[in-house]
């Protein structure tokens, strides 16, 4: 089942199944260096959908959209 904040439609629950097996683990956090926080797997493959579905630039990417 989709998390709230991504729309089921962009990542349904089958395409999801096929997909999160081949990801790898997130790597641990560096607690000196942390980087960007990370968004879950789910949410950038979401992202990923909508831009390939729309064909909008990545900074035209609606925030609500996806995560």
């Amino acid at each position: 089942m989709c998390p709230g904040w991504v729309r089921a439609d962009l990542v349904p629950d089958g395409l999801w199944e096929r997909v999160a097996p081949r990801l790898r683990p997130a790597p641990q956090p560096c607690h000196r260096c942390p980087g960007r926080l990370r968004v879950p797997d789910r949410v950038a493959l979401a992202g990923v959908t909508y831009v390939l579905r729309t064909e909008v630039a990545w900074r035209d990417v609606p925030t609500e959209t996806v995560g």
